[in-house]
């Protein structure tokens, strides 16, 4: 098993960042709030998630590389 130590806001920002992937795809397929709101909402924090996932991603991959 590989370990590999995150600092805590690290890791809670990629939980954040997940999250909000997750709430823009609910969104996006959830019938519960008005077509243009949900809409609006979903495609946005899906491209924040996205857009906070690559530069989050680059840097747990970087220190997986120097943990070795």
């Amino acid at each position: 098993m590989k370990a590999l130590e995150l600092p805590l806001p690290l890791l809670a920002s990629v939980a954040v960042t997940r999250g909000m992937l997750g709430m823009g795809a609910g969104l996006l397929l959830a019938p519960s709030l008005p077509d243009d709101r949900r809409q609006v909402i979903g495609w946005t924090l899906l491209a924040v998630g996205i857009l906070s996932t690559i530069p989050l991603a680059a840097d747990v991959l970087s220190r997986n590389r120097e943990h070795r």
